[in-house]
């Protein structure tokens, strides 16, 4: 699913946007939409948050999460941006580099595609100074959805009316499309696939304050997912809770339990062709997850705990012609481990490493791999940095996997 950051201006096309949004989520792109004040003067944000279901955004002060910088976020977060309608002020502002609203400094922030849809009286459109800026926008990589002729607010019929919203999603399926068909996707065997990836840890409450977890960072997880959208494939990945930015072209489901994993796992396994289970799933949760904070008291404390979803077991006991790539994290006996769970989990091939050693591992950005396929053949991938692990992974994959 790819991710849209709707832009709106304070113009009367304002309107527009709001079946903008219902159309692009229509066609499954998600979408998020931040205001202008000036669009807050035609439309309310809540229009638009019933029809896309997400925040809407409208200030640069007012930060949702506490852990981001909402405008840097927003940008990192979206697969490409549209200001739909664009008043000649905001295109003046934005090629004049000026950031003093949600838009103008989102936009500023980011390096993902953008796309400028005006929509004005047509001698704004036509004055030199407006030409001027879209001009230095374009020279700067912006892409125009040109506005169309017709009757416009102000009773002149001319050239100046914002693109239709149908026009706009065809434009921006097309780019997509475009982008999928890149000369370095055509040699890949993963070009065109869908491939599923968990990553990250799980977290399990015990009460509002306390909970179960494990030191994984998600970082093999995350770069594999960035390295098989690279590659032209159809990337969804399922992640616990980490701190790390969101690859680019990948649907993220981001989930906290070993429930959520499993369910979010399950719901999607039947249409994948291969998925890699990089996750540390914690293999117990607490049996009851306390309303209130757990007080203190004298003695010892005993918690039950139940025994959560083997997802891997799972996947390997319903898989079809899914390619099912498994992970080990084990302290000893690495390859005994790793070939029993290469078995007994019915896996097509288990990466394993030695979490005993701290140079390594959960929070650090280098690894030490090895590859043990069902066939019997064995792959030492060496100490590397996890980007260049992932790489190494798809490379030895490449030609297996099908």
């Amino acid at each position: 699913m790819k991710r849209i950051l709707l832009a709106v201006t304070g113009g009367i096309a304002a309107y527009k946007a709001i079946d903008l949004t219902s159309k692009l989520t229509q066609v499954g792109y998600d979408v998020r939409v931040m205001l202008t004040d000036h669009a807050q003067e035609f439309i309310t944000p809540l229009a638009f948050q019933a029809i896309g279901r997400n925040t809407v955004y409208t200030s640069t002060f007012v930060e949702e999460n506490p852990k981001e910088i909402q405008h840097v976020a927003l940008g990192d977060w979206a697969d490409a941006i549209i200001v739909a309608p664009a008043t000649a002020n905001t295109i003046a502002k934005l090629a004049n580099g000026i950031a003093d609203d949600m838009v103008t400094s989102t936009l500023l922030a980011t390096e993902t595609t953008k796309f400028i849809a005006p929509a004005m009286n047509v001698h704004m459109y036509e004055n030199n100074r407006t030409q001027h800026n879209m001009a230095t926008l374009r020279s700067d990589g912006y892409l125009f959805l040109e506005p169309g002729e017709g009757f416009l607010a102000c009773g002149y019929v001319a050239k100046g009316r914002m693109e239709e919203p149908l026009q706009i999603v065809e434009r921006l399926n097309q780019y997509f499309n475009e982008i999928k068909q890149l000369p370095q996707y055509k040699d890949s065997s993963f070009a065109g696939k869908r491939a599923l990836i968990t990553a990250g840890p799980t977290v399990e409450e015990l009460d509002p304050v306390r909970f179960l977890s494990n030191r994984s960072s998600g970082k093999i997880g995350y770069a594999l997912a960035e390295s098989l959208a690279q590659r032209g494939a159809d990337v969804t990945l399922v992640s616990g809770p980490t701190h790390l930015t969101p690859p680019k072209n990948v649907s993220v489901v981001q989930v906290q339990s070993a429930d959520d994993m499993f369910e979010a796992v399950k719901s999607r396994f039947t249409e994948q062709d291969i998925i890699f289970k990089a996750a540390a799933v914690s293999d117990y949760a607490p049996v009851e997850m306390l309303e209130h904070k757990l007080k203190k008291q004298d003695g010892d404390l005993s918690v039950a705990f139940r025994r959560t979803p083997d997802i891997l077991k799972y996947l390997g006991e319903h898989k079809a012609t899914q390619y099912l790539v498994g992970f080990a994290a084990e302290t000893q006996e690495i390859e005994t481990y790793a070939r029993k769970k290469l078995q007994h989990k019915n896996a097509d091939v288990i990466i394993a490493n030695n979490v005993g050693d701290r140079t390594i591992g959960f929070s650090s950005d280098d690894n030490d791999y090895t590859m043990y396929y069902k066939n019997g053949d064995t792959m030492p991938l060496g100490k590397h940095k996890k980007v260049e692990l992932a790489e190494h992974i798809l490379n030895s994959l490449e030609t297996r996997w099908q």
